[in-house]
């Protein structure tokens, strides 16, 4: 698993790993049971906090692709889900970037349906 930081990118590191780490699951590079590179090790190797790699694997967490357990590590838990559903991969994904924005359920929502109506207006 190789990952890579942009630090001019606009992006904050923490959600560059998550992307980079949802991404290897989504496409089935990471296969479940795969072990995560400890907090400690990932931050050393990208040359970061260590507080910044475990907010990625937090995220990666809430959106029920990995399991952290002490003296087990970080595992990946979600790699089996339907290839066949790219849509919900996506929104999964979005609901994480919201989410690490600090927006709740509504506000998410909310958002969707801007862009739902915002789509629907372009098209006509």
């Amino acid at each position: 698993m190789r990952i890579t930081v942009d630090p001019d990118s606009g992006t904050p590191p923490y959600e560059q790993i998550r992307q980079h780490i949802d991404d290897l699951i989504t496409t089935g590079s990471l296969a479940t049971g795969h072990r995560l590179p400890s907090v400690r090790q990932l931050a050393g190797d990208l040359g970061l906090a260590p507080g910044t790699v475990a907010r990625a694997y937090r995220e990666l967490e809430q959106g029920g692709l990995v399991q952290t357990r002490r003296g087990a590590g970080t595992r990946v838990i979600g790699s089996n889900r339907p290839a066949a559903d790219p849509l919900l991969a996506k929104a999964r994904t979005y609901v994480a970037s919201a989410r690490a924005l600090g927006c709740d359920d509504a506000q998410i929502k909310d958002a969707i349906e801007r862009a739902l109506t915002d789509s629907s207006r372009s098209r006509g």
